[in-house]
């Protein structure tokens, strides 16, 4: 029979059932466990990155600075050095990726295990440009869905077996590089762009205090746009103040991984879809690649 006591009994909040001991809790002895289906989700992410060797994200303080640019370059030097490489473009509002490598129109493919990276050279790229009917196409999305197709970046694809994956977010330290340094926490390092101007290294200070609030290692800074590379005789001069990116890393404590000149044949190889490091392999700018490369396989 229905009591007035009954009417009386207090109930606790959903997060302290099992925890109270409080007989008199009408949801006493109730538990509230994690979904079945979160863990097997957990499961999934884990046994995906358990099989990438490196991950590495390439940051930058303010936009303009070459950040994509570098992501893809580095990505390529090192498939090119004989190293199974993944690039994940997660600028979802700018996704100049597939751009850069000729793949704009490319569409992912289902596999067995996963949707399919697109794969060019030996080198598997993802991007949400891949997802769009159009380039031109907006991509209009707040904080939670962005995060919701980060992780199925990682999760859904069938990345294989990688010596290295480098992951090109936006500038700043919004939602995206939030959502990979939570996603990944096993993450090898970040990688900050910058150019050589007072002002741009200001910005990617900000980057490398985001990196130290979460607890990420800082491989170094590149300093990008350092002088200008002739393409007739390869002799570089300085047009910005060069040297702002190694001071900075100095006063900031963290490693300086070099310079890259400005070439010419860098925005003439991206506009017409080629990878510059492969195009123009004998520049001085892509020497400083694979120098920068070889500095970060060490690390």
């Amino acid at each position: 029979m229905h009591s007035k006591e009954d009417d009386q009994k207090k109930t606790c909040e959903p997060s302290q059932c099992g925890s109270c001991g409080d007989a008199s809790c009408a949801s006493a002895g109730h538990t509230n466990p994690q979904p079945a289906a979160a863990d097997d989700t957990d499961r999934k992410l884990k046994d995906r990155l358990s099989r990438i060797r490196r991950k590495i994200i390439v940051m930058s303080g303010k936009g303009g600075v070459g950040k994509s640019t570098v992501a893809v370059n580095l990505a390529m030097s090192a498939m090119l050095s004989g190293q199974r490489v993944g690039l994940l473009d997660v600028d979802l509002h700018g996704p100049s990726i597939p751009t850069m490598l000729g793949l704009v129109g490319q569409r992912l493919e289902g596999g067995e295990n996963g949707m399919l990276p697109i794969e060019i050279g030996g080198l598997k790229v993802l991007s949400v440009g891949f997802l769009l009917n159009h380039p031109d196409d907006p991509v209009i999305w707040r904080g939670p869905m962005k995060m919701s197709v980060i992780r199925q970046f990682i999760e859904d694809v069938d990345w294989g077996d990688l010596d290295l994956l480098v992951i090109d977010v936006p500038p700043g330290t919004g939602d995206e590089p939030l959502s990979i340094c939570q996603l990944i926490p096993e993450l090898d390092g970040a990688v900050i762009v910058t150019t050589p101007q007072k002002v741009a290294a200001a910005d990617v200070r900000k980057s490398i205090n985001f990196c130290k609030e979460l607890g990420v290692t800082v491989l170094g800074v590149i300093e990008n746009m350092s002088g200008f590379a002739c393409p007739k005789c390869g002799e570089v001069t300085p047009i910005l103040r060069a040297g702002g990116g190694r001071i900075m890393a100095e006063q900031m404590h963290v490693p300086f991984l070099g310079s890259i000149p400005i070439d010419p044949l860098i925005a003439e190889s991206g506009d017409e879809g080629k990878a510059f490091v492969e195009s123009a392999a004998s520049s001085p700018a892509a020497g400083a690649f694979r120098e920068i490369v070889r500095e970060l396989t060490m690390a």
